[in-house]
């Protein structure tokens, strides 16, 4: 995990503001609640009630369509749409990409928000993971399949994070390598994530349901961006640091 001790930072203004201090609050509050909400949804398999598969799978069809995101219905000018954005953080498809999604917030969000502050973390996170979702919308907007996660707002914890603390040691497991950990400055992992995420988008067919590879790159990109904008006549954190990040992307 990230060793806080390691990371501190000075705010131009000369008021001295470390990032060890405080406690994340809001990065655990959001992982909390996406853990809550998933736990709760026909998608856990937790739920008795479901007797049979296919009403299962309708439950499941009918939970997806409530709270996510569906490109054709975005600009149709009503208004309860536009909220799916947000709600649609907050969905998540499977065990798989619940833990991996909060992996990644776990491991790089805490530093981030501790830099931001927590009103800050919070607006940035929830503002920039609605932007990247409404961007993928926009360019699959006849679209009828449902969009839902976290991984446009993480990405944008990323970009921040690359910004924020590009020397920050990272240990990363590599399954070709049998799950060797190695450890790099974080700007090699988080550029080397990133240009993995632009080439998928090249690739990718919006055809069907996968992943939404945009939402990544546009979510990264607003996240450097704000950082960058907001904190470029700052100084940036220099001490390196270390953190643990497993194989699994956002």
């Amino acid at each position: 995990m990230i060793d806080r001790r390691a990371a501190g930072g000075r705010l131009t203004s000369g008021l001295l503001r470390t990032v060890t201090s405080g406690r994340p609050s809001v990065t655990y509050a959001l992982i909390a609640a996406c853990c809550l909400v998933f736990l709760l949804s026909p998608l856990s398999g937790f739920e008795p009630s479901r007797s049979t598969a296919d009403a299962l799978l309708a439950a499941q069809a009918g939970y997806f369509e409530r709270w996510g995101v569906i490109p054709s219905e975005l600009w149709g000018g009503s208004a309860r749409p536009l909220l799916t954005p947000l709600t649609a953080l907050f969905v998540h498809g499977s065990w798989l990409h619940l833990l991996g999604n909060m992996l990644f917030l776990y491991v790089f969000g805490a530093m981030a928000e501790e830099r931001m502050g927590h009103a800050e973390f919070t607006f940035f996170y929830l503002g920039c993971g609605y932007l990247a979702l409404v961007a993928y919308a926009a360019a699959h907007a006849t679209s009828d399949q449902t969009l839902v996660g976290a991984s446009g707002a993480i990405s944008a914890v990323l970009g921040a994070f690359l910004y924020l603390f590009p020397r920050a040691r990272v240990t990363s497991l590599f399954p070709f390598l049998f799950f060797l950990p190695l450890r790099f400055p974080a700007w090699i992992v988080l550029i080397f994530w990133f240009v993995l995420q632009w080439l998928a988008v090249q690739g990718a067919d919006s055809g069907g349901p996968g992943v939404a590879y945009l939402a990544h790159v546009v979510g990264f990109a607003l996240g450097f961006l704000y950082a960058w904008g907001r904190y470029r006549r700052t100084d940036r954190v220099k001490t390196p640091a270390t953190a643990t990040e497993g194989e699994s992307q956002p």
